[in-house]
This record gives structure tokens, C-alpha cells and sequence, in this order.
């Protein structure tokens, strides 16, 4: 396995992993694995998103619960 890969998956923020997605050489891609990388990146945001708005909810109702 590649040190950039196992760097990444030990790095609990995820920065290497975003180095490493970086890197990658889209040129080598075919359309077919540049629309796959596309979507798998999509459902990686969707995923990250709905964390955050979770994280806000939770934000929200706590300083709720202190202003009253």
C-alpha cells in the first residue's frame, strides 16, 4: 500500500487523504472513471454536509437551552 494511502487512513482530520485525492492525475481517467469520481465525491459531500447540519442543530438547541 502506498505511504500517501496509509498516511491517510491513520490521519483522523483527513488532510492527507485530501492531499492525496489531489495529486491524482485526471488525465489518465477515462469520461467513465472521471463521472464515477465525480459521484463518489458528490456522496462525500452530501455526507459531509448532513454531519455539519447535524453538528448545527445540536449547536442550536444547546444555546437554546441556556438562553431561556
Amino acid at each position: 500500500m502506498s505511504e500517501i494511502l496509509t498516511d491517510s487512513l491513520t490521519d483522523p482530520h483527513g488532510d492527507k487523504m485530501m492531499e492525496a485525492l489531489s495529486r491524482l492525475d485526471l488525465s489518465i481517467l477515462s469520461l467513465d472513471e472521471l463521472a464515477v469520481r465525480i459521484e463518489q465525491l458528490r456522496a462525500e459531500i452530501k455526507r459531509t454536509e448532513q454531519e455539519r447540519e447535524k453538528r448545527g442543530g445540536a449547536a442550536e438547541a444547546a444555546e437554546a437551552l441556556f438562553k431561556s
